[in-house]
């Protein structure tokens, strides 16, 4: 009873995430200045009466609340609406570009938890020499550096200096390379700060000694019990990352051309189509709840005690 009434409450969070995300989306899109109709007709040419009919046409003309009631209704019912530019329906325009922004937040994923966890371990196990001065540097580096900036420089050096990489383009293994590299790079920083923090405070437990003194051999200690015990706070920073590279792919596929659901829902913001903004919103939100879902429940697999606990309750 009590798992089921924990995961109720997740569920309920989780819906009420997602709805207040849709609302306060939807009310900075509809403050935000600037006229959508302006940008399919062209104000030189078209009449005042016929830009008017297209606001009435378009429902633009009626309020706040009437607008946002028909856009959650026909969100309810899988109907994400039309572009206002292209007048392409905006879940076709989604999927379509989806899988180029999969492919590159799985790769920055994957950068980030190879290096991030690799260099945290090799940081704390070797606490306070240079090996672990050095780390830490490159974990201030990929904090501190923002993404556009990184993203320009591998472009610089790779690709315009060394030509091994192509600047731009979604199409290829190779083209992946740099974006991926830029976007998992501050990741990468967090979870090294992140797993050198908290296996430095394992290492110091009791228990360490007492596996030390049993004869283990220091590689199971570190892999099998300190390691263990120290991904959960880095788990959990593992997960935000991830919703913070589908907002970050926004500045890398606009700095390497790449045609992913980042790409569009710049411009969009730039012609103020709503629908399109709105329907990666709410598709971007989906995926950020069910991410911190799949964090809750890797808790208690890293952690038998964390399982063993929420089922005494």
């Amino acid at each position: 009873m009590a798992l089921f009434n924990k995961a109720f409450a997740r569920l309920l969070n989780a819906a009420l995430s997602i709805l207040g995300s849709l609302v306060l989306v939807f009310f900075i899109i509809y403050m935000m200045p600037g006229d959508p109709v302006l940008s399919m007709l062209d104000p030189s040419t078209a009449t005042p009466e016929a830009i008017e009919n297209m606001r009435i046409q378009l429902g633009l003309d009626r309020p706040f609340y009437a607008q946002f009631a028909d856009y959650f209704t026909n969100m309810v019912q899988g109907d994400f609406g039309q572009s206002l530019i292209t007048s392409e329906p905006v879940l076709d325009k989604i999927l379509l570009h989806l899988p180029a922004t999969l492919a590159l937040t799985l790769a920055s994923v994957i950068f980030s938890i190879v290096i991030g966890v690799a260099f945290g371990v090799l940081s704390a196990v070797y606490r306070n020499r240079w090996l672990d001065s050095a780390v830490r540097i490159i974990g201030l580096f990929g904090i501190s550096m923002p993404t556009f900036w990184s993203g320009i420089l591998l472009i610089l050096i790779f690709s315009v200096q060394l030509n091994w990489l192509p600047v731009m383009g979604s199409d290829s293994l190779a083209a992946l390379v740099l974006p991926s590299l830029a976007l998992g790079f501050v990741g990468a920083g967090f979870i090294i700060r992140m797993v050198r923090s908290s296996m430095v405070e394992v290492l110091d437990e009791q228990f360490i000694l007492t596996l030390r003194a049993k004869g283990l051999s220091e590689r199971l200690i570190m892999y099998r019990h300190a390691l263990r015990n120290a991904l959960i706070p880095a788990v959990t920073v593992i997960g935000l990352h991830i919703g913070e590279l589908l907002a970050g792919t926004v500045v890398i596929e606009t700095v390497f051309s790449r045609q992913g659901i980042g790409r569009i829902v710049a411009d969009a913001i730039m012609s103020k189509d709503m629908p399109v903004i709105q329907g990666v919103i709410f598709f971007s939100a989906i995926v950020y709840v069910i991410i911190n879902l799949l964090v809750d429940l890797s808790y208690s697999v890293i952690d038998p005690r964390i399982r063993k606990s929420a089922g005494t309750r």
